[in-house]
């Protein structure tokens, strides 16, 4: 059966699955719409987390940019595996007791302020709306290629799905649908890398196949033969990073603080019934997310090596099918710049950014461009996002996988999608409305304008997923920065800090992330000629920004606090009413 046809069933069927869900779970009160009434099981709701936290930037992204970047991609394995540590330790247990919905209703209450609710209100749709650019656009990427329609059109599917399920269920519908969707896509993502490993290495785990000698007899181990191709190429060797130490610390570090200050992640912790159940969710969470991270590494090397050893010299008109349909998407692209009729892939970019075809010409795909670099030999341009999705073609898997992985692609982006857009939404409609400026509004008014809210925001996140300002791991990177320097240092000082008033958090808040969005809006988007190490202050990348973001945000706040009023003896009490155990807290 054909690619497109199989790829139509599969995510047909999953896309019935999770709106017959939606549906099954739909809420009917605020309590179900915003935390899933607070019933959902720690197994549920760790595998619901995982969902949730991969996203399209991990099934998709992370391994394209491993495979690429080589050691320096471990930044992303140690940063976003590393958050939930912190987050299980730090933050979880806690918000769960202090029992509210939202992140801004735990900083509006513990800082009792208002404003300092509307901060935490603007952090998070400043740092939700970026993240979700980045699924969106890995909606439109698996769309446009196995679908074969246009990225356009792919997005709007996608926020149909997504508004279905997410603005009838409610954080209900999305808890049981995440749970579905977590297990398409860590089937999707584990068959490929198996099948590939029992090829490539004899090895049905991935894991081990990763560091294995070569299936070819050659007694070669993957990642020696990676390195010299690589080297060959005019790359770097692929297990030797060019990242700087500072930069490498900051990046993970950004990601972890990040990921225990995303919104749409410590929301998942409020729907569990106890405080206990916090802790043991997060540790389910943490197992589930580490099966997709332990293998992405292992089939990051195998694209890469089925890549290089596919394309590099050769003869165009004799590429496999799989390198003329991802053609088509523009997401690979090849010049024949010396005229000879091959594939020359060597270090150095092909095309002046992202090749800009004025017309195809002739039957051997050569075209007209705007923008060819005549700076190097390299002819051929890949983006980054393709990898795992063009990996079992590659590799010449059978249709049904590949259809399998384009499924479970959808349900990583789709999951991550509906949280985020909940998130948005609750903040609108609980902490801006109900909190600050229709405090008087009933239950059904309030699930109402939560609806609302969240089909207002589903049309902006389509908006992103049309124009992205950035690759998928690049855009949710940001995001990440964004929270830890905006996030973090206020909910961990909020529970840990008796002292810590109104005044420091708000200053904190805005000068983080005044700071850390500034830093990145200059080099990637005002001046990307002056995003290089040369330029970068104390050579932090803006991936790594956001902790130096967020140690501004703790000194400012401290300094601040010290020399305002001190918080009341109510919100003193209640710091030590979250922080410290009772009978009957854990159980």
């Amino acid at each position: 059966m054909a690619i497109q046809t199989l790829t139509f069933i599969f995510v047909g069927v999953t896309f019935v699955l999770y709106i017959g869900i939606a549906i099954w779970a739909r809420a009917g009160t605020t309590n179900d719409f915003y935390i899933a009434g607070g019933g959902v099981p720690p197994i549920a709701n760790g595998m619901a987390t995982a969902a949730d936290w991969m996203s399209a930037a991990s099934f998709i992204s992370m391994a394209g940019i491993i495979s690429f970047i080589g050691r320096d991609g471990a930044v992303y394995l140690m940063g976003w595996t590393g958050g939930y540590v912190l987050l299980a330790l730090l933050l979880a247990p806690y918000l769960r007791k202090f029992g509210k919905y939202t992140v801004p209703d735990f900083i509006g209450d513990r800082y009792y302020s208002d404003f300092a609710r509307l901060v935490a209100v603007v952090s998070v749709l400043f740092v939700s709306f970026t993240y979700v650019a980045g699924q969106m656009r890995g909606v439109g990427i698996v769309f446009s290629r196995f679908l074969e329609v246009e990225i356009t059109t792919g997005v709007l599917i996608g926020m149909a799905i997504v508004f279905f399920y997410a603005v009838l269920g409610g954080m209900k519908g999305i808890t049981y649908t995440q749970v579905a969707q977590y297990c398409v896509l860590i089937f999707a993502f584990l068959v490929p890398a198996v099948f590939i490993s029992i090829l490539m290495t004899g090895n049905p785990i991935p894991q081990l196949g990763f560091g294995s000698t070569l299936a070819d007899n050659s007694n070669i181990y993957l990642l020696d033969k990676l390195d010299q191709l690589s080297m060959e190429l005019g790359f770097t060797a692929y297990t030797v990073g060019n990242k700087s130490t500072i930069d490498m610390f900051f990046i993970t570090a950004a990601l972890m603080v990040g990921t225990a200050g995303l919104p749409h992640v410590i929301v998942r912790f409020f729907t569990v019934p106890k405080v206990r159940d916090a802790r043991i969710s997060a540790g389910y969470a943490l197992v589930f997310i580490a099966i997709l991270y332990t293998t992405a590494p292992a089939l990051a090397s195998f694209a890469r090596v089925n890549l290089i050893n596919t394309v590099n010299n050769a003869v165009y008109k004799e590429t496999p099918s799989w390198f003329k349909n991802w053609e088509n998407t523009n997401l690979i692209a090849w010049v024949d710049k010396n005229q000879d009729g091959k594939i020359q892939y060597s270090s150095g970019k092909a095309f002046s950014g992202k090749p800009q075809f004025l017309e195809v010409r002739g039957l051997e795909g050569e075209r007209k461009i705007s923008n060819l670099s005549t700076s190097n030999k390299n002819e051929l341009y890949i983006d980054r996002d393709i990898m795992v999705l063009a990996n079992p073609e590659i590799a010449n898997l059978p249709n049904w996988v590949i259809a399998l992985v384009a499924a479970g692609g959808l349900a990583a982006a789709l999951s991550t999608a509906a949280g985020l857009l909940l998130v948005i939404s609750t903040s609108i409609s609980h902490d801006l409305l109900k909190k600050i400026f229709l405090k008087d509004i009933t239950d059904k008014q309030e699930l109402f304008f939560a609806r609302v809210s969240a089909g207002f925001a589903i049309v902006i996140a389509g908006y992103f997923g049309i124009h992205p300002p950035g690759f998928v791991a690049q855009v949710v990177a940001f995001a990440f920065g964004l929270a830890a320097s905006s996030f973090f240092p206020v909910i961990f000082m909020g529970i840990f800090s008796k002292s810590m008033n109104r005044e420091g958090a708000i200053s904190g808040m805005i000068i983080g992330l005044s700071f850390t969005a500034s830093y990145i809006i200059y080099f990637k988007f005002m001046n990307p000629s002056a995003n290089s190490i040369e330029n970068w202050w104390f050579g932090i990348s803006p991936e790594g920004i956001g902790t130096l973001g967020m140690l501004f945000n703790f000194i400012v706040a401290i300094l601040v606090s010290r020399v305002t009023t001190a918080p009341p003896e109510k919100i003193k009490d209640m710091v030590d009413d979250i922080r410290i155990p009772r009978s009957g807290d854990a159980s």
